[in-house]
C-alpha cells in the first residue's frame, strides 16, 4: 500500500513505542543499556512496524523484507570502520602513543583555555581528515585524557571534541557526508561548502565562545590533577616524542587521501609494531608472557592496567574490536527498525506530513531541519537521513523556486550534526563507545550540534542570502 494512505499519526505509533521503551531502558539499565536492552527495544519497535504494515496496511512481507535488507546492506562500511577504530584505540593506547600525546598535551595546553583549544584542535583535524569518526577515535581520546587530568567533567570535554569534530566534518571537501549532501541537492561541492559557511561559522563561533568562558570559569575553580596524571603515565609507559611519529604517519596517509578504512588499518598496524619495541613490558603483561598473544589481545580484546589511580586506570583501559560488538549489534537493529518503517510505508508518511503546509522559506527550511532530525531518530543512520531528507524535499524546493544549495545546507545543518545526539543512531552509539561517555551525558554540551539546526532556521527567517532560482 502506498504511503499516502497511511495517516502520519498511525505512523507515529512504532516511534512512540521506541521512545517509550528507550526511556524505560535508560532508566533501568543506565550505561549498560547498550549491552542488549536498547537492541531489544529497537527490535520490538520494528516488530510493531512490521505488524502494522502487514495487518492494517496490507503491505506484503517481501516488500518489508526487501527494505530491511537494503538498510542492512548500507551499514557494511560503517561496521568495518568500527572494528578498525577498536583496533586503533587499543594499539594507540598500549603502544604509548595516546599516553605520550596526553603527557605532552598537559604541558602545552593550559587548563584555563582547554575546552576552547580541544574544540579548535578537533575542528582542524576533522577539517583535514574529513572524518569526525577518525578525529574522535585518535586525537579525541587523547583530549579526553587531558581534560580528565585537568579536572574537567567528561560531558564538557566530550562536547568540545564532538563540536569541533563535526564542524570540520561538515565543511571538509573530504567528508563523505558533505559530498553526499551536495550530491542529493544537486549542488557543486565547493558551492555547497561556501553556502554552508553562512550558518556554520556563526554556530561554531558561538560554541567556541561558550567553551572559552567555561574554561576560564573552570580555571578559577582549580581542582587540577594533571601532575598526578603525568607522573602516573610516565611511570607506566615509556614516554618519548618519537612515538608521535605514529600520528604523524597517520596524518601523511590522510594527506594522501587514502580511504578512512585504510588509514585506520595502517595506523593500527604501525602502532602494533611500535608497541613491541616501545612498551615490551606491557605487551608481555597483557599476553601473559607471550608478546604475540599480547599484540593480538590489544587489537581484538579489552585490556586494562593497574595505574594505582582509578581515574587513570579507567583512562588507559581499552576495548579493542570485541568492545565494538554491542554497537555493531545495535546498528543492525537500528537498520532493521528503519527498514521496517520504510517498507511499511510509515517513514514516507511521516516525512510527507512534515512537508505539508510549507508556504515559504521559513516553513520550508524548518520542515527540512525537522525531517533531518526525525530521520536520524527513526533510521538510526546519518547517511540514510541525508538521502531521505534530500529526496523528500528536492522537488518541493524546485517547485517553490529555491536553489538546491538551500536544501543541501539545511540537510547538513540537521541530518549530519544531530546524528551524534541520538543514543541509538550509529554516530551517537559510536562516539559514546569510543569516548566512554554516555550520549545523554555529552548531549547538553555539544553546543555546535545543538545550535546548527536553530541557526539554519534563524538565517531562513532573516532571509539572508536566500535566493530564488530566477534571482541573480
Amino acid at each position: 500500500m502506498s504511503s499516502h494512505h497511511i495517516h502520519w499519526t498511525l505512523a507515529l505509533i512504532p516511534m512512540a513505542v521506541l521512545v517509550a521503551l528507550q526511556v524505560l531502558v535508560i532508566r533501568e539499565f543506565g550505561s549498560d543499556a547498550l549491552d542488549g536492552a536498547s537492541q531489544t527495544a529497537l527490535l520490538v519497535a520494528a516488530a510493531v512496524a512490521v505488524a502494522m504494515g502487514m495487518i492494517f496496511f496490507k503491505v506484503p512481507w517481501k516488500d518489508i523484507d526487501h527494505a530491511i535488507s537494503d538498510n542492512v546492506r548500507t551499514i557494511g562500511g560503517a561496521i568495518l570502520i568500527l572494528f578498525l577504530i577498536g583496533a586503533v584505540s587499543g594499539s594507540w593506547m598500549l603502544s604509548g602513543v595516546v599516553p605520550t600525546m596526553i603527557y605532552y598535551g598537559m604541558q602545552v595546553v593550559s587548563p584555563s583555555v582547554f575546552l576552547f583549544i580541544a574544540c579548535l584542535i578537533s575542528a582542524l583535524v576533522s577539517l583535514v581528515t574529513g572524518s569526525s569518526w577518525t578525529t574522535i577515535a585518535t586525537i579525541g581520546i587523547a583530549l579526553m585524557g587531558i581534560g580528565t587530568a585537568h579536572g574537567y567533567g567528561v560531558g564538557w570535554t566530550a562536547g568540545a571534541i564532538i563540536s569541533g569534530a563535526y564542524f570540520g566534518d561538515k565543511i571538509s571537501p573530504l567528508s563523505d557526508t558533505t559530498v553526499l549532501a551536495s550530491s542529493v541537492g544537486e549542488v557543486p561541492l565547493f558551492k555547497h561548502i561556501r553556502y554552508m559557511l553562512i550558518t556554520t561559522v556563526p554556530s561554531f563561533t558561538i560554541a567556541l565562545i561558550i567553551f572559552l568562558v567555561a574554561s576560564l570559569v573552570h580555571a578559577e575553580q582549580g581542582g587540577v590533577q594533571s601532575a598526578q596524571f603525568a607522573e602516573g603515565l610516565k611511570s607506566a609507559f615509556n614516554i618519548s616524542p618519537w612515538l608521535l611519529l605514529v600520528p604523524v604517519a597517520a596524518a601523511v596517509f590522510i594527506a594522501l587521501r587514502l580511504p578512512a578504512a585504510i588509514v585506520l588499518f595502517l595506523s593500527a598496524f604501525i602502532a602494533g609494531v611500535v608497541m613491541l619495541f616501545a612498551q615490551p613490558d606491557i605487551v608481555q603483561h597483557v599476553g601473559g608472557g607471550n608478546s604475540f598473544r599480547g599484540l593480538m589481545l590489544t587489537y581484538y580484546s579489552g585490556t586494562s592496567l593497574d595505574m594505582g589511580n582509578e581515574a587513570l586506570s579507567s583512562l588507559v583501559q581499552t576495548r579493542g574490536m570485541r568492545g565494538m560488538l554491542s554497537t555493531v549489534f545495535l546498528i543492525f537493529c537500528a537498520a532493521a527498525f528503519g527498514g521496517a518503517m520504510a517498507g511499511a510505508g510509515m517513514l514516507q508518511s511521516l516525512t510527507a506530513a512534515l512537508a505539508k503546509g510549507v508556504s515559504g522559506r521559513r516553513s520550508l527550511v524548518a520542515s527540512t531541519v525537522g525531517t533531518g532530525l526525525t530521520a536520524n531518530m527513526v533510521t538510526g543512520d546519518q547517511y540514510l537521513s541525508i538521502v531521505l531528507t534530500g529526496n523528500i524535499f528536492k522537488n518541493l524546493y524546485k517547485e517553490k523556486g529555491y536553489e538546491g544549495r538551500l536544501l543541501s545546507r539545511s540537510t547538513e545543518d540537521s541530518a549530519t550534526v544531530t546524528s551524534v545526539l541520538v543514543p541509538w543512531n550509529t554516530c551517537g552509539m559510536t562516539q559514546s563507545l569510543v569516548l566512554h561517555v554516555p550520549t545523554l551525558t555529552y548531549l547538553p554540551y555539544c553546543f555546535f550540534n545543538l545550535i546548527s539546526p536553530l541557526m539554519s532556521i534563524t538565517i531562513a527567517m532573516l532571509g539572508y542570502k536566500i535566493f530564488r532560482v530566477e534571482e541573480k
